[in-house]
């Protein structure tokens, strides 16, 4: 899954504004120019299109989750690369948005994604526990998908 695509659907879902995404950046400490996000967040055929890293989309994460909640008071720095899964995404949006299972099920199910409890649980295990899942592509769209509905259900309330 294109890493674009992942950081549009982010912002439409949760409503994120031009100026909040570069916040985010700006408290993860990453300088991201304006021009350089509208690139990012332009289609793929558009003019101007430049493909984000990993890493940046890794950072904006850490910065939506410190936007939404707070700097936490017990994170560490690490200077230690972590590889971004999509799991990995899962678990990001999870923490910033301080969603607990029931949105999460919820959020999947408007996905079009019946997941049973287990393998709801199965998809936030730490990788190399025996119970642990990888989350396909499909699996990360649907619960965009599903979260773009979520907060798009929320606001008619």
């Amino acid at each position: 899954m294109n890493t674009n695509d992942i950081l549009y659907k982010i912002q439409k879902a949760l409503n994120l504004s031009r100026e909040d995404i570069l916040k985010a950046y700006e408290l993860a400490g990453y300088e991201m120019g304006a021009s350089r996000l509208d690139s990012l967040l332009k289609h793929r055929f558009d003019k101007g299109f430049q493909l984000s890293s990993y890493e940046e989309l890794g950072i904006f994460l850490d910065g939506l989750v410190i936007l939404k909640r707070g700097p936490s008071p017990k994170k560490q720095n690490s200077d230690e690369a972590v590889e971004l899964t999509n799991n990995l995404i899962l678990k990001k949006l999870r923490i910033a948005l301080e969603l607990k299972e029931p949105e999460t099920e919820t959020i999947f199910g408007l996905g079009d994604v019946g997941l049973s409890k287990q393998e709801l649980k199965s998809l936030f295990r730490k990788e190399g526990h025996k119970n642990s899942k990888a989350c396909s592509d499909e699996l990360l769209m649907a619960f965009l998908n599903g979260l773009d509905e979520f907060y798009f259900v929320g606001e008619t309330d």
